[in-house]
């Protein structure tokens, strides 16, 4: 109980603190957020754990708004592109809050619950069940997140239906074994899972330090995020750079990421074979194919994604680049501004939650 309080309250605060430094990189979008800000609601929302929730309120608005202009076929190209320019701004902090939640809260849970599983014996049809709804829950929060940074890429190639289910597949089937091979190595050495995550996870954040990622506003609160994405790598991958060969970077990830998986199972074979008798419903001789198998069928599936069904972004011309700058520092209402006013703007640096959206889909389209 002690340790499933920590990861909820865990994760709360993390949450919440980065929904916060991203409010205070950029201009509130809706009206429910100008009200909070307005009223100095923001920093007490957050500090009562409730800033996620006012995103939440933000995306239903947006979303509202929206699916009634196009009920009213609503149709004006500058006003409705930079309409949904906000909306996909918005929506990317979410979906990223929301990836968050799943590697810092969802995922560490899910090892719990089946290792405590696991060491009482109780697993059933129904409960195997359950844990696979769980880890697909877990596949769909990603799929959806890659799914959403479509919306900075041209048109034609946004991301499909079929991408997206493909996507989720190879997520869940890789997914799986290592949240399945914590959970063995957990429920034999339950006191050796934190040195092995400390020490993994302070190896990925210096990864990723190396990757000179630039996402935050403070190079001190840049630790922060590359702290998030040290936690979402002893889980899953996750590209936050294009410095370098990037199918290198992931060859490198997974091959690095077998073998902690074969080494974690095979400290639960040793145990299982030295207390033989107490582990009889789990046959070792079955259990570690089974997920060496579904590791290699989901490489192979991702293989096949990037193959056929990964979509490419073409480079933006410099007056879209433009265009989203001034919209991003421009505090008037962008529906004033016509296409030949867009293109004729100033180039500005792309600065705060436009600079992460883009940087995170340059990442994402490669």
């Amino acid at each position: 109980m002690a340790v499933m309080i920590f990861l909820l309250l865990g994760s709360s605060v993390l949450l919440q603190v980065f929904s916060w430094l991203w409010y205070s990189d950029s201009k509130t979008e809706t009206k429910v957020e100008k009200f909070a800000d307005r009223h100095l609601l923001i920093k007490p929302f957050h500090f009562l754990q409730l800033g996620v929730h006012l995103r939440y309120a933000g995306v239903i608005e947006t979303s509202t708004k929206d699916f009634l202009h196009r009920i009213n076929n609503f149709r004006n190209d500058v006003q409705h592109s930079t309409k949904e320019d906000g909306n996909a701004k918005l929506k990317h902090d979410f979906l990223m809050l929301r990836l968050f939640e799943a590697f810092s809260e969802n995922t560490p849970q899910l090892t719990l619950m089946m290792s405590i599983i696991l060491q009482r014996g109780e697993l059933e049809l129904i409960t195997g069940l359950k844990i696979l709804t769980a880890a697909a829950a877990i596949a769909i929060n990603v799929a959806l997140y890659h799914r959403g940074m479509h919306v900075y890429g041209s048109k034609g190639r946004n991301m499909s239906l079929i991408s997206t289910v493909i996507y989720f597949l190879w997520n869940l089937l890789l997914i799986i074994p290592r949240v399945t091979a914590l959970a063995l190595f957990c429920s034999v050495l339950p006191c050796y899972i934190v040195a092995h995550f400390l020490s993994l996870w302070m190896l990925l954040v210096l990864v990723a330090w190396s990757q000179k990622t630039d996402h935050m506003k403070s190079p001190g609160w840049e630790w922060l995020f590359r702290a998030a994405v040290g936690l979402i790598w002893y889980f899953s991958w996750f590209n936050v750079s294009k410095k370098g060969n990037i199918k290198v970077k992931m060859a490198l990830y997974y091959t690095f990421m077998a073998l902690d998986t074969v080494m974690l199972l095979g400290f639960w074979c040793w145990k299982v074979f030295e207390y033989a008798g107490c582990w009889s419903s789990l046959n070792p001789y079955m259990v570690i194919p089974t997920l060496v198998g579904l590791y290699v069928i989901g490489i192979l599936v991702k293989i096949i994604y990037y193959r056929w069904f990964h979509p490419k972004m073409a480079e933006p011309s410099e007056g879209q680049f433009r265009q989203a700058a001034t919209y991003d520092a421009d505090s008037t209402d962008s529906r004033d501004l016509s296409l030949e006013d867009a293109a004729a703007a100033p180039a500005q640096p792309l600065t705060g939650v436009l600079k992460r959206s883009r940087t995170m889909a340059a990442n994402f389209y490669f």
